[in-house]
């Protein structure tokens, strides 16, 4: 089992151990591909609406990522056995990879003009050069940035909350180690996914990695946010679904027993309609970066990465116009529903988050 946060710092991407070269066994160096053209006269001639639409990003974010990757030290400049590939052209062969549900490494690589063996380490450094962002991208909010939240969810009716929390199963081929722990209750294997966002859908918090079939609970207090929640939040509060326990610091739903007070109901459904921005923020996430539908990397380890990079892409390319498509709370039809499985042991509300729910519900105007 691997798991790690937002602010976990990333592994030599040269590790042998990052599981691409297992990814490609068998296949590295076999296929060359056929199409030489394609980055360097196809896509010069998208307009941007194109270029969002195949990329997933704007223009002006591939370009900046793509300086960010040429100082960094992930990026390789001497020429291969088949040539110099551009910084700008690997990180488009990784956003074409990590916005396709359907490209497969041979695509990829017959779309690009590349070998496998060129697609497997692009795809490596890539990864793991955006993993290692995450700690600049995924912040935490500030007591300004804290305070502009909150105005935000003031503005719904929800004074005191500065963002929502969810979690998302990330699909997994059957893992080759402990494969029994990563299956979840709808019958897949999965990894667990934790986001906490804001109003406007920027991720403030990511937690990646353990196994499907752990209750989102435990995932939650095994986190860094959830064993440093207090601090991280102050006189603030998390908005969350009944899957999490209540507290002073993340509130959630009265449960439902058939007698709720009328407020009590209100009171639910208000929070629900301030809680749907994080599952829209989920659901815009694997819209843009479609391999999180089903991540088909063997090594786990890589798909931890992979998916935290993919958290770092959704967060740069924010005020990107990306045609969304329908963002309801079942966007996703393979995720797994805990509000209708919850595990009462695990999610079991604790007295003070109680007491603060309802003294919320008394200053609230919910009649």
């Amino acid at each position: 089992m691997i798991f790690g946060s937002s602010s976990s710092s990333s592994s030599d991407e040269e590790s042998s151990s990052d599981g691409f070269e297992e990814d490609l066994a068998g296949f590295v160096d076999r296929v060359r591909a056929k199409n030489s053209v394609f980055f360097e006269e196809t896509v010069p001639s998208y307009d941007e609406t194109d270029f969002v639409s195949h990329f997933r990003v704007s223009s002006t974010v591939a370009h900046q990522i793509s300086q960010r990757f040429e100082r960094s030290h992930f990026y390789n400049s001497s020429a291969g056995k088949y040539g110099h590939i551009s910084p700008q052209k690997q990180v488009h062969i990784f956003l074409w990879f990590a916005g396709h549900q359907t490209a497969s490494f041979l695509d990829v690589a017959d779309r690009f003009g590349i070998t496998l063996s060129s697609l497997f380490r692009i795809t490596r450094r890539l990864t793991m050069f955006l993993s290692s962002l995450s700690q600049e991208v995924i912040r935490w909010p500030n007591d300004d940035e804290k305070r502009e939240a909150e105005e935000w969810f003031r503005s719904k009716g929800f004074p005191g909350a500065i963002g929502t929390i969810d979690g998302t199963h990330i699909r997994v081929d059957r893992p080759h180690n402990d494969p029994d722990s990563y299956y979840n209750r709808k019958k897949y294997h999965s990894i667990q996914l934790q986001v906490v966002c804001d109003g406007h859908k920027k991720i403030t918090s990511v937690f990646v990695g353990f196994p499907g079939s752990v209750h989102d609970a435990r995932v939650f207090r095994r986190s860094p946010l959830g064993q440093n929640l207090q601090e991280r939040c102050g006189d603030f509060f998390l908005l969350g679904d009944s899957a999490y326990p209540c507290s002073r610091n993340l509130v959630t739903p009265f449960r439902s027993t058939g007698r709720e007070t009328r407020q009590q109901r209100n009171f639910n459904r208000l929070l629900s309609s301030c809680r749907v921005v994080s599952e829209h923020c989920i659901g815009l996430l694997k819209q843009k970066f479609r391999q999180l539908y089903h991540i088909k990397l063997r090594n786990i380890a890589t798909t931890v990465h992979f998916i935290r990079a993919c958290c770092v892409l959704h967060n740069l390319a924010l005020s990107d116009e990306f045609p969304v498509e329908n963002l309801s709370p079942v966007e996703n039809t393979l995720d797994v529903s805990h509000q209708e499985e919850n595990d009462e042991d695990e999610a079991r509300d604790l007295p003070e988050g109680v007491a603060y729910r309802q003294y919320l519900l008394s200053s609230m105007n919910l009649n």
